[in-house]
């Protein structure tokens, strides 16, 4: 029996001793990168260890950053194999960990699939987590493990911005409703705030999308301001608006390919003014507006900050959605089984390693 604890005990200071020197080398590698893009994510890593640590032991608390790594992780392959770049993991304390997204997927297949990639890595280093806690006999990793397991389950309900959200894509957005009408129920067992103001906002937003944004004639808008020198203007002679200057200019709207993103180039030919607005989604451009300017002026120079609106309706491409039905079912497929593997592990984890619920 003894042996069989010296035997365990060496083994657990083995996969300390790794963890150990790989934070040291993590440490030594963001002061070489100054915070560069690895920097980054090794130092928002530290942050969350260290918020979590505060409820839980370090040991739990640098297990489920690690946890959240390799799902975020499962993400960023499955971008690249998608050709898309994505920036790397960013860790936010209590809410888990996100990656952005440098182009929007043309599809919801392709969104479907990126999807796909952190629930299905995540279970596989929490699988990894159940077999080292059945060999070491850890309490603490078979913990971690059951985590790892309900952290990808509850990423795999039809909710966005959660994992299954964006998988019902390319399934059937008929799964979004049974999300909003489930998510209740989830929100009542985990009595999460965190949670209800995410149902909350994908409530909403279904909302927008299929109640509001059935009339698509609804204008919106956008706004944006620019620095325009004007001292060249006013030595010549030229005459400066207002404050209260209001007019409609002359634009232009194009889309860069590689950016997958609209804008606009509003022109005012007497300010020599040529201002280019980022539209935050595809939309069909009414107009564009100068509402008021600002002069500052001072000894040295004289410019006007130039106020603009862009008014528009929104762009909704309904082929974004169009998925050949074995693609549907594929999915369908998969995340079923995935949902269901995650439960069985649930029960495993809480039958071999005695974890109370």
């Amino acid at each position: 029996m003894q042996n069989k604890e010296k035997k365990k005990d060496s083994r657990l200071m083995y996969i300390g001793s790794t963890i150990v020197l790989l934070l040291l080398k993590g440490k030594s590698l963001l002061a070489l990168l100054k915070f560069g893009k690895l920097g980054g994510v090794i130092f928002s890593m530290a942050i969350s260890i260290g918020a979590y640590a505060l409820i839980y032991p370090w040991q739990f608390a640098l297990g489920i950053v690690l946890l959240l790594l390799v799902h975020e992780m499962g993400h960023v392959f499955a971008a690249k194999q998608k050709g898309l770049p994505v920036s790397a993991p960013l860790f936010i304390p209590f809410l888990g960990a996100m990656i952005t997204m440098k182009k929007t997927p043309l599809d919801a297949k392709t969104e479907a699939y990126i999807a796909f990639g952190g629930p299905v890595l995540g279970s596989i280093g929490a699988a990894g987590v159940f077999l080292a806690a059945y060999w070491l006999d850890s309490p603490l990793l078979y913990s971690l493990a059951y985590v790892g397991f309900f952290l990808n389950l509850i990423n795999l309900l039809p909710i966005h911005p959660l994992d299954g959200g964006r998988i019902a894509t390319a399934v059937s957005r008929w799964l979004w409703l049974v999300g909003l009408v489930g998510g209740l129920g989830v929100i009542i067992y985990l009595r999460s705030f965190l949670f209800f103001i995410i149902w909350a906002l994908f409530a909403y937003d279904l909302y927008k999308k299929f109640v509001k944004g059935r009339n698509r004639n609804i204008v919106e808008s956008v706004t944006a301001s620019f620095l325009v020198p004007v001292e060249h203007l006013y030595a010549q002679g030229a005459i400066i608006p207002g404050p209260e200057h209001k007019r409609e200019l002359p634009f232009s709207t194009y889309c860069k390919l590689e950016e997958q993103r609209q804008y606009v180039k509003a022109q005012w030919a007497s300010m020599d003014f040529n201002g280019i607005i980022t539209m935050p989604q595809q939309g069909i451009i009414k107009r564009v507006l100068v509402n008021g300017l600002e002069h500052q002026r001072t000894p040295e120079d004289y410019h006007i900050k130039i106020n603009c609106q862009v008014e528009y309706t929104r762009y909704e491409n309904d082929k974004y959605y169009d998925v050949p039905l074995s693609s549907r079912w594929k999915f369908g497929i998969s995340y079923g089984l995935l949902a269901a593997v995650l439960i069985g592990m649930m029960y495993l984890v809480h039958s071999v390693g005695n974890i109370n619920v």
